[in-house]
């Protein structure tokens, strides 16, 4: 297996305290359950220009610092694994886009890029919540409405969350790459484009 780069490593930490400072601004509430933050957004920069492998990392270094900083609601340690070390580093399954959101951007197919930019993103964010629902049905059951089942409580709760966050994470990142797509273009790239142009 390939090891990450120094340079990755400390990339990876970055954005994750960049979505940690992210998290701390005030979300869309829509009920006591369902919050919308673009928090995700710097995980899911770090999936398009690195990849899997280092938005993966950056995903689960958020989670333990949202435990360590004292923003995680803690139940149960199982509870604290399944939503902060399993869920946000399945955010970095954005980054299993990364070959072709790359390929696209270097042939000059913008639009193509983007889609696939949109798709990622809500990979990422289902992969993230599916976690969510799964602790939620387990062990936040108790919170649902009386006569509604714990399963449709978190099925509502958390895929509304999910639907939210990825709508708000997807207009971002479009617009993000659409006006700086040199921020997911690692030099090494660039380089690459260059003398395909100049050829």
């Amino acid at each position: 297996m390939k090891k990450l780069s120094l340079t990755a490593m400390i990339e990876a930490s970055f954005f994750a305290a960049f979505a940690i400072i992210l998290d701390f601004l005030p979300s869309i509430k829509l009920s006591p359950s369902i919050s919308i933050s673009a928090a995700m957004i710097p995980i899911f920069i770090l999936a398009f220009r690195r990849g899997f492998k280092v938005s993966f990392i950056a995903g689960l270094l958020w989670g333990i610092l949202q435990i360590a900083m004292g923003d995680a609601w803690i139940a149960t340690p199982l509870q604290a694994f399944i939503e902060y070390f399993v869920a946000f580093a399945c955010i970095g399954i954005a980054g299993l886009f990364y070959r072709v959101i790359q390929n696209q951007l270097q042939a000059g197919n913008k639009k193509k890029a983007l889609a696939w930019v949109v798709l990622a993103v809500f990979a990422g964010s289902l992969a993230r919540y599916f976690w969510h629902f799964i602790a939620g049905v387990i062990f936040f059951g108790s919170y649902a409405p009386e006569g509604m089942s714990p399963i449709l409580f978190s099925f509502l709760a958390n895929g509304a969350t999910m639907l939210g966050a990825a709508i708000l994470c997807s207009v971002l990142a479009v617009l993000i790459i659409s006006s700086a797509p040199r921020l997911i273009i690692k030099k090494s790239d660039e380089r690459l484009q260059t003398q395909k142009t100049a050829s």
